[in-house]
């Protein structure tokens, strides 16, 4: 496979340089649109950049001021966030389904003084304000003022009285590769969110999208509070490309939405792919513009969506610390060895057992990953030191991620570390348990677990999202795993569930909350053959 030179970087090459740039060349070609038919230029949204910078100034937000966006995916949205940029303030991204406890951890964490929220959350800012001593300010970002809850604990201004009283701010330089593009969350799947620092050199054309070009139109259905919804506007707006916004993934209108507006790029997790898939077949399903789909992780009906629907499928790996330091391509498919990730151009990385040694090729280990040139990864967890500190260990950051480098130098997935379970003396990865799981034609999902048990090690326990029309049980399941599994990873427990709590941007399910209660009523128990008893 022939590798890419890693590209050089000047200070200014930032997003909001880059859209100004082509908003001085070219300011009537089109960036941005949304499904429901607003649009705009290079030259539209930046001036809109710099008037929401002003607009925010007037409200006293200032460069290093940590600004809370709790809204949905839009045009404005991604406005709001240049705009901050502009003033070197730090657009924190607040997921849109926290409430109590998360919603007050996330405000009271960042420091925040101003937040900028959509009315429909107002309510649950409300719930929480006596907990939040430094906010000052909500600014709402989609209401007029007639529209505003009386009553409202903290001060309230909209975001379009801002606006009317400002105009394109001319006294600003563009931010630079060092400077912070955003505070992202961590999701949450393994254990409490934590803030990652990111600088605007990780706001870049992902060199495992290297061949996007100005012709290109990206669909994006993700959130802005998350990466997937912000990263777009890079790997587009500086070769000229345009973005198509939706406010969140809907299975019925992905393919209009794909032929309306001429996308052909986009990228789609694994729950998403198997709800297309679940989609009864329809006339003309290859006839659609999609040059190519990045998947990860690689779902396992890979194939079968490959052949349905006509399109080239990409994959790599990585995470919002990170970005992508392997990636896969230009098609893959569900073997193994197409699947095999080699290092992205400008990173270095490592296979290190838990004194960072390296093992040896064929055997698991930590991932570990730097950069050749700086500001291409995280700057830090912000307002935690130490665990900056022990992610960073030895001049590389610990990515928390099993892998196994095999003999021709290519890189595996096998988990998550903590993820792992160890049964009988064999170690178990809970993906491939899932892989295994997920062959069942009657299963949709699968979220594999390790229940501790009395005796020491781990019990299997797996989660089941069956297909609409499935009636499988679970002694089905079982005898059918049974065939096919080594017998110490078949797993014991079982319970099928309806709707899974799931990371908001990614759609993954969180394991965290279905460890928390993991033997309870609606739980088979291989060992009994009915209702769980610990054993």
């Amino acid at each position: 496979m022939s590798r890419a030179v890693p590209p050089t970087f000047d200070p200014t090459e930032t997003l909001p340089g880059a859209i100004r740039n082509w908003a001085d060349r070219q300011p009537d070609r089109p960036f941005l649109r949304d499904v429901h038919g607003a649009t705009r230029s290079y030259g539209q949204l930046h001036q809109a950049a710099l008037r929401w910078a002003d607009a925010f100034r007037s409200s006293g937000i200032k460069g290093g001021d940590n600004v809370p966006t709790m809204v949905r995916t839009s045009i404005t949205a991604e406005e709001h966030w240049l705009g901050l940029a502009w003033l070197r303030a730090v657009q924190t991204g607040v997921n849109v389904d926290f409430r109590g406890r998360m919603l007050a951890y996330l405000l009271t964490n960042c420091r925040a003084e101003q937040m900028i929220c959509s009315v429909e959350f107002l309510d649950r800012v409300a719930e929480v304000a006596p907990e939040l001593d430094r906010l000052r300010l909500v600014i709402v970002a989609d209401a007029g003022a007639d529209a505003l809850p009386p009553g409202f604990p903290l001060p309230l201004v909209t975001a379009e009285e801002l606006w009317d009283g400002a105009s394109p701010a001319t006294d600003l330089d563009v931010p630079q590769r060092h400077e912070i593009a955003c505070i992202s969350y961590t999701s949450g799947t393994t254990g409490p969110s934590k803030g990652v620092l990111v600088p605007w050199g990780r706001m870049w054309p992902n060199e495992s999208w290297i061949d996007m070009s100005a012709d290109d139109v990206y669909y994006c259905p993700f959130p802005v509070f998350h990466l997937s919804g912000m990263l777009p506007l890079a790997w587009l707006g500086f070769p000229g490309g345009q973005v198509v916004l939706r406010d969140s993934f809907k299975t019925q209108a992905f393919w209009d939405d794909i032929r309306t507006h001429g996308c052909t790029v986009t990228a789609l997790i694994p729950a998403m792919m198997n709800w297309l898939l679940d989609q009864p077949p329809q006339p003309g399903e290859l006839d659609n513009p999609l040059r190519y789909v990045a998947g990860a992780p690689v779902v396992a009906r890979i194939d079968e969506f490959k052949r349905r629907f006509g399109i080239v499928m990409r994959t790599n790996f990585g995470n919002t610390e990170v970005g992508t330091p392997l990636y896969a391509g230009p098609d893959v498919g569900a073997d193994r060895e197409s699947t095999g990730k080699w290092v992205t151009p400008g990173y270095q990385v490592r296979v290190v057992d838990e004194h960072d040694y390296e093992v040896p090729a064929g055997r698991i280990g930590e991932l570990i990953v730097r950069t050749e040139q700086p500001w291409r990864m995280m700057v830090g967890y912000y307002g935690m030191p130490e665990k900056t500190a022990e992610a960073w260990r030895n001049g590389w950051f610990h990515t928390g991620d099993g892998v196994v480098r095999d003999e021709r130098g290519r890189y595996h997935f096998v988990d998550r570390l903590k993820d792992s379970m160890r049964r009988r003396g064999e170690n178990i990865s809970s993906i491939e348990v899932e892989a295994y799981v997920n062959e069942h034609p009657g299963v949709s999902e699968t979220a594999a677990i390790g229940v501790p048990s009395r005796h020491g090690e781990d019990e299997v326990k797996i989660c089941v999202v069956r297909h609409e029309d499935s009636d499988l049980d679970a002694p089905t399941l079982h005898a059918f795993l049974a065939e096919r599994m080594p017998a110490f990873m078949v797993p014991r427990y079982i319970e099928f569930v309806r709707d899974p709590e799931r990371t908001e941007a990614m759609k993954r399910i969180k394991k965290v909350a279905l460890r928390a209660d993991p033997l309870n009523a609606a739980t088979w128990d291989a060992a009994t053959g009915g209702p769980t008893v610990d054993g």
